[in-house]
């Protein structure tokens, strides 16, 4: 029988796996959607992208987290989520359906009004699988949820990518979504064994409501928080411009979810096993905040080092406004893997309350200090939304230190070898190749140069996490 170490591991392979492959083939159809499509295409998909995102939320109301937190949760429990979920998604379709034209006046684009309809359609067909998956989940079937996703990005991104090229605009994009929704809906219905019965009973419902409407709410504050430069910038800017910020936020979030997705897999529910051990529990913490900044500041620094050489190659001039955005971001993005872990321990020890407090306190204090902001340009926007989220870094430290004890000093020493290690590496490898004429050179060389150097510096420090992954990955060969 598996220990929870191995579950782990495997978890973490095939998390890895799914977001590695799902990032990779995201990035070549983002490459060909960017030369296809406009800003303008892009700013469009931007602007509603707030309410599906908050819709999906509304929808699933933070029972797949509550259904983790179960220690046993039962068929009976599954059931009655499955049910309320699609009622209350084919009530909030409705709304949405009839609020279209509200949406369309807010920004002054009537085109809105067809396409908000169209592409809120995907909230409500994923409300099918939230039970399914909620199952899988808890289970560690991280084999089976990579297998899910790989088969939806790859039928999604096809289809979105043979649309664009056909010249239907940012039809393309929503088309790609619900795709990806729909082939991910089948895909865990087929891997899942569980099936809802015709029955439901509201009690799994109500008893689970007080911790799961916590998670839901910052959930939305989550949403809301992520997006927060979306909507103002299409609230106050041009379409244009809100593209070119949406295509840096884009390939931020690739890069960064690619981790980000690996370490969300495994750290609920091994938080969870473990609650009742604190010094486990501590341990498993320290040891998934090392592995997480191994591999965050390496992955975005250096993402951040070649962006501008890998916006004009592989999208066209045309969107060299957002690489200048993009290198901003990458340091939040850095960063919001390690937020991710801190946060995933506060649930597990069941505090949803603190878990939306800090996320509302956060929201609160990027939306004052945008608008202030939106008479000064989108650069300065950026920049202050990437110093709030490093700051909150240390505010979701503070909660975890409460309750497990685990100390700045601690946090520090897991963290700052890697992120400053990477930080001059980048540092390093900017100034020794800035001479470089041809983009292409420039944009090889650079990764071939940081990734020799982070890896030979923590070869020579005999770093124990990159001997443990190395083991690992000849364990798995073998």
């Amino acid at each position: 029988m598996e220990t929870l170490k191995e579950k782990t591991a495997r978890g973490l392979f095939w998390g890895g796996m799914n977001n590695g492959v799902q990032q990779l083939i995201g990035l070549l159809a983002g490459i060909l959607l960017a030369r296809f499509l406009s800003p303008d295409d892009y700013g469009m998909i931007a602007m509603i992208t707030i309410f599906s995102v908050v819709a999906i939320e509304l929808q699933s109301s933070g029972f797949k987290t509550a259904l983790t937190n179960l220690e046993n949760p039962t068929p009976r429990d599954f059931n009655s989520v499955f049910w309320f979920n699609i009622v209350v998604s084919l009530g909030l379709y409705t709304i949405l359906f009839f609020s279209a034209p509200l949406i369309a006046k807010f920004y002054n684009e009537p085109r809105l009004v067809p396409l908000c309809r169209y592409a809120f359609l995907g909230f409500f067909i994923s409300s099918f699988s939230l039970a399914q998956s909620a199952w899988l989940f808890k289970n560690l079937r991280t084999k089976q949820q990579a297998k899910a996703g790989m088969t939806a990005i790859i039928v999604s991104n096809l289809t979105g990518v043979l649309m664009a090229w056909q010249g239907y605009a940012y039809w393309a994009i929503a088309t790609q979504t619900n795709v990806y929704i729909l082939v991910n809906t089948l895909m865990l219905w087929h891997y899942s064994p569980w099936r809802p019965t015709l029955s439901w009973d509201a009690e799994p419902v109500r008893r689970m409501f007080r911790f799961s409407v916590k998670i839901m709410a910052s959930a939305i504050l989550t949403q809301v928080n992520n997006n927060i430069l979306n909507i103002l910038l299409g609230r106050y800017y041009s379409a244009h411009q809100t593209g070119q910020y949406n295509q840096a936020y884009q390939w931020n979030y690739k890069a960064s979810y690619t981790l980000q997705g690996m370490v969300q897999t495994v750290a609920q529910p091994v938080f969870v096993d473990l609650k009742s051990d604190s010094e486990r529990q501590l341990r498993a913490l320290r040891k998934l905040i090392r592995f997480t900044a191994f591999v965050s500041f390496p992955l975005l620094l250096g993402f951040s080092l070649v962006a501008k050489e890998f916006i004009v190659l592989a999208i066209t001039a045309k969107w060299l406004t957002s690489a200048g955005y993009l290198q901003v971001l990458c340091v939040a993005g850095a960063v919001a893997p390690l937020s991710l872990v801190l946060s995933n321990l506060v649930i597990s020890r069941g505090r949803s309350d603190i878990y939306m407090w800090s996320t509302l306190a956060l929201g609160l204090c990027e939306i004052v200090v945008m608008l202030l902001l939106v008479p000064y340009g989108v650069s300065r926007m950026v920049i202050a939304f990437t110093l709030l989220n490093v700051v909150w870094l240390f505010v979701w430290h503070y909660f975890v230190r409460r309750l497990t004890g685990y100390s700045l000093s601690m946090l520090l020493a897991d963290v700052l070898p890697f992120a400053l290690t990477a930080a001059a590496v980048m540092l390093f490898t900017g100034w020794i190749t800035s001479g470089l004429q041809s983009l292409w050179l420039l944009l090889i060389v650079r990764v071939v140069v940081a990734a020799l150097l982070f890896i030979g510096i923590m070869r020579l420090a005999h770093a124990a996490i990159l001997d443990e992954c190395i083991q690992f990955i000849r364990r798995k060969k073998s």
